[in-house]
């Protein structure tokens, strides 16, 4: 088996082109320019970078969500073409998305039951019993009471709906999950708890993690190597203590220096 949990080469994302409702020549806007990168099996690797960096195209296109133009991936040993003929099934049982926003990734017209019913029926095909079951385990895992079943998700805090949202990730049983800007959103007291949890679940469950951000605190913090990235290109890569105490590219500099705690740490 190989090493890697995900592998990226050449990826291309452009948008636009062809012609506007004028008839004129539309803009293309190259989003991701040439990627290649490796997830390895076990590992976090850290994607940072400025807003319109490419960060979260990139992400979107691992978990289906938006189509490559140019280049390949392989994802848990299976070439992304094969997952999006085979189709979202085969996608949700490979790799998991958990997004920025956890309230509004949960649909708030249903229970906490409901919504972690989705995944245990639609890709795993549980049965009813099964599926009950499960859910006190995923609830347990992320460390939350068993009365949330009944609960929607506009009754929790940012922090515990994304001990949720990570849950409805886990209950495909997927072992890759991107983690895209998971704990912007919260206090930094509860960012420090739910990047705990992330990383206790990573060593239980055998996890692979992409894990997207600007905050190069965070990502220094919970990566074993990091990527960053600007106007579409990877322009650096290393281990992460590494790349923070001796940034080889000016971008990279430039991220360090206006961090003012990693600047000065070390």
């Amino acid at each position: 088996m190989s090493d890697a949990a995900i592998e990226m080469r050449g990826l291309v994302k452009r948008f636009g082109g062809g012609r506007n409702l004028f008839g004129r020549e539309a803009a293309v806007v190259h989003a991701v320019r040439g990627v290649t990168l490796n997830l390895r099996r076990g590992e976090t690797l850290g994607i940072v970078g400025e807003s319109g960096s490419g960060k979260s195209t990139l992400a979107r296109m691992l978990v289906g969500l938006e189509r490559p133009t140019e280049g390949t991936m392989v994802i848990d040993g299976q070439d992304w073409s094969d997952l999006a003929r085979a189709g979202n099934r085969a996608f949700g049982r490979t790799i998991q998305y958990v997004f920025q926003d956890p309230v509004a990734s949960l649909n708030p017209r249903k229970t906490i039951s409901d919504i972690l019913d989705v995944p245990l029926k639609q890709l795993r095909g549980y049965d009813l019993s099964r599926r009950q079951a499960r859910k006190r385990e995923l609830l347990d895992a992320v460390q939350m009471p068993a009365g949330t079943l009944e609960r929607f998700p506009h009754e929790f805090s940012g922090g515990q709906a994304q001990r949720i949202a990570i849950a409805r990730s886990l209950a495909a049983e997927a072992r890759i999950l991107v983690l895209d800007e998971p704990v912007s959103a919260l206090d930094v007291s509860v960012q420090a708890q739910v990047l705990l949890l992330l990383d206790e679940l990573k060593r239980e469950l055998g996890l692979s993690y992409l894990f997207i951000s600007h905050d190069l605190a965070v990502v220094e913090a919970v990566s074993d190597r990091v990527a960053v990235m600007y106007l579409g290109e990877v322009v650096e890569e290393g281990a992460a203590a590494q790349l923070f105490a001796s940034p080889r590219h000016d971008y990279t500099r430039d991220l360090i220096a206006a961090a003012p705690r990693l600047a000065t740490s070390g």
